[in-house]
């Protein structure tokens, strides 16, 4: 069945057994699903805002499941915005969705602000907090996952003193004081629908209390001054004014800790886990060995790293795991190739060739060959669309 979201076209809502296997993932942002890294940074970055500001913390959680419109109308995001397509959304229905982002649970916590302002309730100024799980459809590598956490930290004011990037730009300095120490920041300019005078957060890789000199920049967070248009469209009136910012955590603790995959944030190791209730140093765990398969596979022009990333963490389910990196080398238009290695691959004329490098490494135990060859082979039923295959175990279909 397909669904037709407002100013989206038409799209395939996840299968009962997807929603369930997605909703199981556990929120390690949050304190009852038991202690993780991740519930320090939030709290440090809280208590950082608050002491700067002198203002009370609002924390809204929310539901994975939210609202089509509370993850893109209510944010300003336009009806045909690419981020509304199938490749980027899991919708569940034609108005609900798994969020996207975290700034999907700001619009019920603006219209909530909204509602102790109408009873005379309000303070003059507030940090609204809104951390928790999200759900994207990325590419796989050390920094991306599918279901990585962010906090959204948006400081609303009322004062006669309109937020401004004087504002930001404290904030920014505090949350990197709080988060990283020592290490080294830059802002970018960037255009967000939610947000004026936008910006881009990037930081020094390595340069966290001063171990290295950082030579890699990456990106934590997105801000800007929030838009009046949002606010209004929650409920509060002009004489409000304030800054939003979004965080991805699990880069930020990996920096923190020098953690150099996001996949050990869940490992069920006890080596590792342990290491993961604290905000010190990460002591690296025996490294076992990867296993590197390159495909040749045809697909459709339209697929990006971050569709096949997708394909792969569904056909794996829980041995998605053990795929450290999926890369696409080179691209190749079907039509372009000699018409025996068309014949071998089994394209038509409008796919394309992609050479995927796919490295494998389990983060428990080593991979046999015929371990490595099996998953070689389920990687690539996923993202081959060809009607000639090449398998690597005799048991492959």
């Amino acid at each position: 069945m397909s669904v037709h979201p407002a100013g989206g076209t038409a799209v395939r809502p996840l299968s009962p057994e997807q929603l369930a296997r997605d909703l199981a993932v556990r929120d390690l942002t949050d304190p009852a699903a038991g202690p993780h890294a991740l519930q320090l940074l939030v709290e440090r970055a809280v208590r950082a805002l608050t002491e700067h500001w002198g203002c009370p913390v609002q924390v809204h959680r929310g539901e994975r499941v939210v609202t089509v419109a509370d993850n893109y109308d209510h944010l300003n995001y336009r009806g045909d915005d690419i981020t509304r397509d199938a490749r980027y959304t899991r919708y569940v229905d034609e108005r609900r969705m798994l969020r996207s982002h975290s700034s999907a649970l700001v619009p019920g916590a603006l219209r909530a602000l909204a509602a102790r302002a109408a009873a005379g309730e309000a303070p003059e100024a507030v940090l609204l907090a809104c951390p928790g799980l999200v759900y994207r459809r990325d590419s796989i590598d050390r920094l991306h996952s599918g279901t990585p956490h962010q906090l959204d930290l948006w400081y609303l004011t009322r004062r006669p003193t309109p937020a401004g990037t004087d504002d930001l730009t404290g904030m920014l300095a505090a949350l990197v004081g709080a988060l990283l120490p020592g290490a080294a920041h830059r802002t970018e300019e960037r255009v967000h629908p939610y947000t004026l005078a936008g910006r881009q957060l990037d930081v020094a890789a390595g340069a966290v209390d001063g171990a290295g000199d950082g030579g890699e920049w990456v990106e934590v967070a997105e801000c800007g001054l929030a838009h009046p248009e949002v606010l209004a469209g929650a409920g509060l009136g002009p004489e409000w004014s304030g800054l939003a910012l979004g965080m991805g955590l699990d880069r930020v603790l990996m920096l923190r800790k020098g953690v150099p995959d996001i996949r050990l944030l869940r490992s069920a190791d006890p080596a590792v886990a342990v290491q993961l209730t604290d905000l010190a140093p990460y002591r690296p765990v025996s490294a076992l060995p990867a296993v590197r398969r390159d495909l040749s596979v045809a697909v459709d022009g339209a697929d990006l790293a971050e569709d096949l990333g997708d394909r792969v963490r569904d056909a794996l389910g829980a041995d998605a795991d053990c795929v450290e990196t999926v890369e696409v080398l080179s691209s190749t238009p079907c039509r372009d190739l000699p018409p025996q290695a068309l014949a071998r691959l089994g394209g038509r004329p409008e796919q394309y060739n992609l050479l995927v490098k796919v490295v494998l490494r389990d983060l428990h135990r080593t991979l046999t060959d015929a371990d490595a060859n099996a998953l070689r082979d389920r990687v690539y039923a996923a993202l081959h669309q060809g009607t000639v295959h090449q398998w690597a175990s005799p048991a492959a279909p």
